[in-house]
């Protein structure tokens, strides 16, 4: 009886490590089969410009201000004077700002609908050539 108790034993042990190896890799190949390949997002031919710092009143409350610094990334050789371009994004953001209200801009969700608002105006602006325009800071007062 202790010798078929013994043998119980060590075969449970084989068998549970067996199946605790063979969990493991199902396990690692799922993940793996799983994680969507990533490449780069941004290649060499992209150019980076800050744009200055625009400092605009909202529309309510009357004495609310904004004070937004933000960057533009483009397809550097495809652009001829990349300034110019951002001088009139710059612009056209601070004429954005100037209609919109603090409750508009305020919270994750509002800061996420602005990004997403001068991405848009940045891309037709500067037709198609903004790859993304990213905000650096956005201070209301």
């Amino acid at each position: 009886m202790i010798g078929l108790t013994v043998v119980a034993i060590a075969l449970g042990v084989v068998l549970g490590q067996h199946i605790a190896e063979t969990v493991k890799k199902a396990l690692q190949n799922s993940e793996q089969s799983r994680l969507p390949e990533v490449g780069p997002k941004y290649t060499g031919d992209m150019d980076l410009r800050e744009l200055p710092p625009i400092v605009a009143n909202l529309a309510d409350p009357p004495d609310a201000w904004v004070r937004l610094q933000a960057s533009i990334v483009f397809n550097g050789k495809a652009m001829l004077k990349p300034d110019v371009v951002a001088a009139q994004i710059a612009e056209d953001i601070l004429g954005f700002m100037r209609t919109l209200s603090l409750a508009q801009i305020g919270g994750a969700s509002g800061l996420q609908h602005l990004r997403e608002d001068l991405n848009e105006r940045a891309a037709i602006r500067s037709e198609g050539q903004v790859r993304e325009l990213i905000i650096q800071t956005l201070v209301a007062q």
